[in-house]
Order: C-alpha cells, then structure tokens, then sequence
C-alpha cells in the first residue's frame, strides 16, 4: 500500500473511516497518528510514515514526544503544520493525563506515591524544571505548579516564594520535585543544600518538606528515602 494516497484505500483500511465504523478504541498506534498526519509524501502513506515515527521511538508514545519540532520535520512529507499539530497534540495528551490521573484526590504516602503523581508533567522534558506539590493534613495534594524552568540552583528555588504559596494555599506540607533529562539520579550538591535549606525553613513554620524527588522517565530518586532528609 506503499505510496498509495489514503483516500484511495479501500473503505475498511482507512483510518478516518474505521474510527467513524467502529469507534477509536478499534485503531491501532500508527493509524491514529496518521489521521493526525492526514496525509504522508510521495513514497509513503501517512501510515507508513506513522509506523515509521514509531518503529524511530521504539514503539513508546514518551520516546515519540520527545522529538521537537526540528526532529519532526526531519520526516519526510512532515512539514511545519504536521510538526505543530503533532507537538500540540502530545502537550494536550500530558495535560489531559495529569488533569485526570495526577490530581486524584488520593493521599501521597510513600516516595513511590509521590513519584506516580509528579512523573506526567516531567514525561518527554528536555530540558530540567522545578515543580512544588502543595499537601492538607491528609497528605493529599491540593495545588500543583511549575516554579521554575531550567537548572536547579538557590536561585530557582527561592524558599520566600516556595512558602509564600503553601500559605496562600494553606498547604501542611509540601514536595520539592525536579527532573533530570539525562537520566542520572545522583542529586548534586545544589539538590543537597536546597532540600536541607527547605526542610530547615519549614520546620520553624509548621510546614513539612515531606520529599524531594529527582525525577526521570524511568525512575527517581528520594531524599526521604536515601536518609538525606530528615523530617
């Protein structure tokens, strides 16, 4: 079917019309992409080129939204509209995934907790962010932010603005996160000296620093855990 437009497949092999049939749960990856992609270029279908993005991630949807939007233009017969439609459409997918499974109200007891609730904003980053988790009593989360966006260090992460939003919120207690895109879990000494600093301040306001976490795609890294903090 290489090089065959789709609107000239038959009925039952063409994306639109087999979600319109049967519904979007019936389509596979490649095929929901290519409707994204609507069309493909002159050698390849839109689903051919979709199978190739994916056979590129290695088949994982987090690997696919790293790709910027340079990497998706590299593709042949993926010009600027289709890369932005594809970028636009992985940021919906992250927020949607947060919105619905990240905010439940579920209490956060653990280091593996906390990783579950925080990971989805981080998924497919490039580049590091620091983020704050706002806990009531019940340690469950009731506000969730972006504080800063780029490398950690004392400046990022200003203790005056981490708990002047925990008291506008009324939060008991708090969890610093931020992401290493490389990978590597071994927080650094800056990591150290922000979450001691942190744990210091909130003890004398009555707000605990439950956490640190370090987070990657694959996993994370606890200063509760690792014996660093103290609570």
């Amino acid at each position: 079917m290489q090089g065959i437009a789709i609107k000239n497949w038959a009925i039952d092999d063409r994306p639109r019309e087999k979600l319109i049939q049967n519904g979007e749960k019936t389509l596979s990856d490649a095929e929901l992409i290519a409707i994204l992609l609507g069309s493909g270029s002159k050698s390849k279908s839109a689903l051919d080129l979709a199978r190739e993005m994916l056979n590129d991630a290695e088949h994982q949807f987090s690997n696919l939204s790293k790709k910027g939007f340079k990497q998706l233009c590299s593709y042949s017969g993926i010009g600027a509209s289709k890369a932005v439609t594809l970028l636009a459409t992985f940021e919906l997918a992250k927020r949607y995934n947060f919105a619905t499974d990240g905010l439940e109200k579920k209490a956060i007891r653990s280091s593996q907790d906390a990783y579950n609730f925080l990971k989805l904003p981080f998924i497919g980053l490039g580049h590091e962010e620091v983020h704050l988790c706002l806990l009531n009593r019940a340690n469950i989360p009731i506000h969730y932010m972006q504080l800063f966006k780029g490398g950690i260090h004392e400046s990022s992460v200003d203790p005056k603005l981490v708990f002047h939003h925990a008291l506008t919120h009324k939060a008991s207690s708090i969890i610093l996160a931020h992401n290493h895109p490389s990978g590597n879990l071994i927080p650094s000494d800056a990591d150290k000296k922000i979450t001691f600093n942190l744990a210091q301040i909130g003890r004398i306001m009555d707000i605990t620093l439950q956490d640190h976490i370090i987070v990657t795609d694959n996993g994370y890294f606890s200063f509760l855990d690792s014996g660093i903090l103290i609570k």
